[in-house]
């Protein structure tokens, strides 16, 4: 691109290269349906899950439910507890078999995205 430039009284004529800026990238977005948090990988940079494996809340929101109990064996893809974020509910689910632990919400909670929902034995 050709610019004209006047300093001091002085017309300079300068060629400016242009490099175009590519637009920022929206990222994944998951509007209801069922997400299997991974068991391991710490989201947000929250702290490991601890001794055990744990799952953890993918989005901020409120529990609106939990149909599992303490010491109930579950399958994979059972939902633990329910979110609702924005008038709309997402399933968290077990990403594998087992045995319920510790559930560490109850109905009606705030939660954060990455904050440990329930424990997994």
């Amino acid at each position: 691109m050709q610019l004209k430039v006047t300093v001091n009284g002085q017309v300079y004529e300068v060629e400016v290269e242009v490099e175009e800026e590519q637009p920022p990238a929206l990222g994944i977005f998951m509007a209801g349906g069922t997400f299997s948090a991974p068991a391991a990988a710490p989201v947000n940079g929250a702290a490991p899950a601890g001794d055990g494996e744990g799952v953890r809340a993918p989005l901020a929101g409120t529990v609106a439910r939990i149909p599992v109990e303490e010491g109930q064996e579950i399958e994979a893809g059972t939902v633990l507890v329910v979110l609702e974020a924005m008038k709309m509910e997402t399933e968290i689910t077990a990403p594998a078999a087992g045995t319920v632990g510790s559930i560490l919400v109850k109905p009606g909670d705030a939660v954060t995205g990455g904050q440990l929902l329930v424990e997994l034995g």
